[in-house]
């Protein structure tokens, strides 16, 4: 053959094999999409009956009976966007063992391919219901996830209980729960009507949305402490621990709980619920939580909250800010996150509305309550704005982009936080809620304040009512200038939609004190390091301290970043001795008066080397301190209304 003959061929077979490389690959169709929720009631009654005696292997087991009517195709939805957690982060990991049946038959289900919250079943002809089996898995410990349940104690959260028809409001679907519970426990929980026969407890039929919004806690070791003084409905305390001795609160502690209800009342001036329970843990092996509902909240904390009472105070602030949310984000909500069902996906963008606010007045009762003392107050503040004075990331990052960080982390931990930011919404939206209510103060010469606000747009409203009133960035502006004219707009709009503006401590000023750092640590700094077994150096070296010598946090653009030591790292010597807390104190303040460095030995991994990191500023802890001459704003903000 002639080699023009070859030449040819292999021309041929370059253009054949680059016709097929820029060929676009074949996919496959996406499924038809999921029904959308319609505002039209499911016929019939669900039922829903948990078994949650398994506590030893932290296993609940569930029965659901759904009605159906008609052969053919139905979906069935795990609820995914949980209100309160602002995101996708229904426990779908931890539900397991699903048998559906009809007819006494067990029948197939298909996991959606796209959404994998949805599951399809086929009905057959004649069913009139479907039967399904599961199981919730607890985590037995943290690494695994949040634990709801142990020997001692559980967090039912209905929501990872149940499967429910797609292309229903929430609020059109009915159920009718119950539970089952080990043998003499107590169990706390806003939803209506219970009866309970032996170890099980029915409660009245509601509507699914009702219902999610209604977890219970339950455990060996209860107590019922009412709250209300008032007679106008009940608000309830109930307190779960791990141990009796937990649970002794004493008059003092009482009566400042009971505060909390009357300093609400007088704030927002209605009561958006027809009773209201707290739900409240204490102990170790159950994990934290706080979550909000409309008539109840699920709050988890330490065991020594009310028995190391004067070094606990750092938990003292959860109830106000949940109670709180009952007015803020549950009455009133943020239209981009309200949603009709919990397969719908929510926005964020007005969280600082919502968390940040709530943040704001959650702070300002826990004082005029008196679980914080004035002092307590002003040092837990002085904490906050040294966190966003030092918050390098909102040089390129606003505060309403944060409102995405429960979409985008899933408070997963964050490896350079300082930079990163995270949920910064919440108490950076409580230093701007601040500048806003010292400003109103200020320019009204104090006749007006962001109470007025509050009464106004979170606390309108009928006494018992549990309706949802929605809003946008035009209502806030609105009841702002209704309050005080202003350019509320670019206010807002500068402060929570831009990067790369100053911190926000114009409310601090404006209250009558200024931000300061000495040597010492605030009482309350110290007493919420010992009790949470902690340690910073945020603002001196850089860093934070969880239990032990590892490194938690790394200040970005501290000495310790530019030194190269990076979260996760081990400490093992300061200057040649081994690490305490105390030990790298007095060797910062040791350095502020030597030009030698300090020397750390660091273990990242296998790898041991020592870090010499030049500074000699000394120790830095965040105070307040009045400024002469000008009102006290923030002592008049954290007084007890009289009225």
């Amino acid at each position: 053959m002639s080699m023009h003959f070859w030449r040819a061929a292999a021309l041929a077979a370059a253009l054949a094999f680059n016709a097929t490389a820029h060929a676009q690959p074949a996919g496959i169709p996406m499924p038809p999409p999921i029904a959308a929720p319609q505002n039209t009631a499911y016929p019939g009654v669900i039922t829903l009956e948990i078994d949650a005696t398994d506590t030893r292997r932290g296993i609940f087991r569930g029965r659901e009976v759904v009605p159906i009517f008609g052969p053919g195709p139905i979906t069935l939805l795990y609820p995914q966007w949980l209100p309160g957690n602002h995101s996708p982060r229904g426990p779908l990991n931890l539900f397991a063992g699903l048998e559906v049946r009809a007819n006494g038959q067990r029948i197939a289900w298909r996991r959606d391919p796209v959404n994998v919250y949805a599951f399809h079943v086929d009905a057959p002809a004649g069913a009139t219901s479907l039967e399904l089996t599961y199981q919730f898995l607890s985590p037995t410990q943290s690494s695994q996830g949040r634990v709801v349940m142990t020997p001692q104690m559980l967090n039912l959260q209905w929501n990872a209980m149940l499967l429910y028809p797609a292309g229903h409001y929430a609020t059109r679907i009915r159920v009718r729960p119950s539970v089952t519970l080990p043998e003499s426990w107590t169990f706390a929980t806003a939803l209506d009507g219970a009866e309970t026969n032996g170890q099980t407890t029915r409660f009245a039929e509601t509507d699914l949305e009702t219902l999610v919004d209604s977890p219970m806690f339950a455990g060996r070791y209860g107590r019922v402490i009412e709250l209300d003084q008032s007679g106008r409905s009940r608000v309830t305390l109930n307190i779960f621990a791990e141990r009796p001795d937990q649970l002794e609160a004493n008059e003092e502690q009482i009566r400042a709980h009971r505060n909390l209800v009357t300093q609400a009342d007088r704030l927002f001036g209605s009561r958006h619920y027809d009773h209201y329970d707290f739900l409240f843990a204490l102990g170790e092996r159950l994990s934290g939580i706080g979550l909000e509902h409309h008539r109840s909240s699920e709050n988890k904390v330490g065991g020594g909250y009310f028995t190391d009472w004067d070094d606990a105070a750092d938990d003292r602030d959860l109830l106000p800010h949940e109670y709180t949310h009952s007015w803020i984000g549950k009455f009133r909500r943020p239209a981009d996150l309200w949603t009709p069902s919990y397969d719908v996906p929510m926005r964020g963008e007005l969280l600082w509305a919502y968390e940040g606010s709530d943040q704001y007045w959650g702070h300002v009762l826990t004082a005029r309550s008196g679980l914080w003392s004035r002092q307590q107050s002003l040092e837990s503040l002085a904490m906050i704005a040294a966190t966003y004075q030092y918050r390098s990331g909102r040089e390129w990052r606003s505060v309403t982009d944060t409102g995405n960080d429960p979409t985008i982390a899933a408070r997963r931990p964050t490896p350079w936080v300082s930079w990163s930011r995270s949920e910064d919404y919440y108490s950076e939206g409580l230093l701007i809620w601040l500048d806003a209510d010292t400003l109103i103060r200020e320019r009204t010469g104090n006749r007006r304040s962001l109470d007025d606000f509050a009464r106004r747009f979170y606390g309108a409203g009928r006494d018992g009512s549990r309706e949802v009133y929605t809003f946008t960035f035009e209502d806030i502006v609105a009841n702002l200038n209704a309050v005080m004219p202003y350019d509320w707009a670019r206010f807002l709009r500068d402060r929570f939609e831009r990067a790369g503006t100053e911190p926000p401590l114009d409310g601090l000023t404006r209250g009558g004190y200024r931000l300061v750092y000495t040597g010492e640590r605030s009482d309350y700094q110290r007493d919420a390091e010992s009790y949470g077994k902690s340690a910073s150096f945020a603002y001196s070296i850089g860093l934070t301290f969880g239990d032990g010598n590892t490194v938690t946090q790394v200040q970005w653009d501290s000495p310790a970043f530019n030194a190269g030591i990076a979260n996760g790292s081990q400490i093992i010597a300061v200057n040649g001795m081994s690490y305490s807390a105390e030990t790298l104190r007095r060797a910062i303040s040791a350095a502020a008066d030597s030009t030698d460095p300090i020397a750390l030995l660091v273990k990242s991994g296998d790898e041991y080397r020592t870090v010499e990191i030049d500074y000699h500023g000394g120790l830095r802890y965040p105070h307040l301190e009045r400024i002469a001459g000008t009102p006290d704003r923030l002592s008049a903000i954290f007084r007890a209304r009289a009225r």
